[in-house]
């Protein structure tokens, strides 16, 4: 490509490049940096002509897509759960894709991501890395749909991890005296200290069936006579859950003037959990088994049918309610077959 000569103007140089029938303008203190804006613009015409004609790929790295996604997409998610999980994905996006975060999305490989999905095998368990796949899924499908800057998906290209059985455990009466004694709390205790919201909390998600983060929400103008109202939970829509005797008695124990019926954090209800659980060996116990082992219960003390118990829990697929937490024993199913 020819460089037109720049002409001097007083003190300055401009110079002008004819590209398509059209005309740039520069003006610049010296000719030679007139000269270096010439080469540089018809380049970059030329490069953009050739991107828009197919012949070429525009430059853009797995990290660039990583970083349009979160800015247009991942911090506007409605559920406050979603954009907090996506920031930590977007966040710790370098550690986990090391040079292949660098590589260009028109480059990466099936073969490249099945790399990925076995180191990542090794480091978390299969439903994170699951989870993980339908993250970075999205991105392209986003660089395909929404962006068309991309023919195919290569993540839709590879073997996902076999998702691993649902867990189905119970919580057993001698566990639940366990916790509440390293929380150093008693039943019918009003509680005071952060340990005392933690063991509240674990009882009344035993009686509820509430999630964790439902319940940390959870504030004082929710609770009403015989149910609280939810008005946002996991999937987005709000749900009424009745209240047992036991749960209301729980309420009763609360005696602040706060907002939220527990005034702690979630990561310090978390870590404090945690904690606890640890320091008396039942570290294969997870909150969540809060929610199945209550559902069990609605089902053998209640005799719930199935669909009331799915607007209770806020299931929308009858099977992940009945095959995932329900989880009777062969005494409660020989108890209800006779019953």
């Amino acid at each position: 490509m020819k460089i037109p000569k720049p002409r001097k103007r007083g003190e300055t140089y401009n110079i002008t490049v004819s590209y398509e029938s059209k005309r740039y303008y520069c003006t610049r203190d010296t000719a030679k940096e007139c000269e270096q804006w010439a080469a540089l613009k018809l380049l970059e015409l030329h490069t953009q002509t050739r991107i828009e004609n197919g012949e070429i790929k525009p430059k853009f790295s797995f990290r660039d897509l990583n970083n349009k996604y979160y800015e247009s997409v991942g911090q506007w998610k409605e559920s406050k759960s979603s954009r907090a999980w996506i920031k930590g994905q977007y966040r710790n996006f370098e550690s986990k894709f090391g040079a292949l975060a660098q590589k260009s999305i028109y480059d990466i490989t099936p073969k490249d991501l099945t790399n990925w999905r076995n180191k990542r095998l090794q480091e978390v368990g299969e439903n994170t890395v699951l989870k993980e796949i339908s993250h970075y899924s999205a991105m392209f499908t986003y660089a395909q749909k929404e962006l068309f800057i991309l023919n195919e998906n290569a993540w839709m290209l590879i073997t996902k991890p076999k998702k691993p059985k649902a867990r189905s455990r119970r919580i057993h009466a001698s566990e639940i005296e366990l916790i509440l004694k390293a929380l150093n709390y008693e039943i019918g205790q009003v509680p005071v200290l952060s340990q005392h919201y933690v063991a509240w909390g674990f009882l009344f998600a035993i009686e509820t069936a509430m999630r964790r983060g439902e319940i940390l929400l959870m504030e004082m103008k929710d609770i009403f006579d015989g149910y609280v109202h939810l008005p946002k939970t996991k999937n987005g829509d709000p749900r009424i859950v009745p209240l047992s005797d036991e749960a209301k008695e729980l309420l009763k124990l609360i005696k602040h003037k706060g907002r939220r019926v527990i005034p702690q954090s979630e990561n310090a209800f978390r870590l404090m959990w945690e904690r606890s659980k640890i320091t008396i060996g039942l570290n294969n116990l997870h909150f969540h088994d809060t929610r199945h082992e209550a559902i069990t219960r609605m089902v053998r003390v209640r005799k719930l049918p199935v669909e009331v118990l799915a607007k209770i829990t806020g299931h929308k697929k009858i099977d992940i309610l009945v095959n995932t937490y329900y989880n009777p024993s062969a005494d409660d199913l020989v108890a209800a077959f006779n019953g």
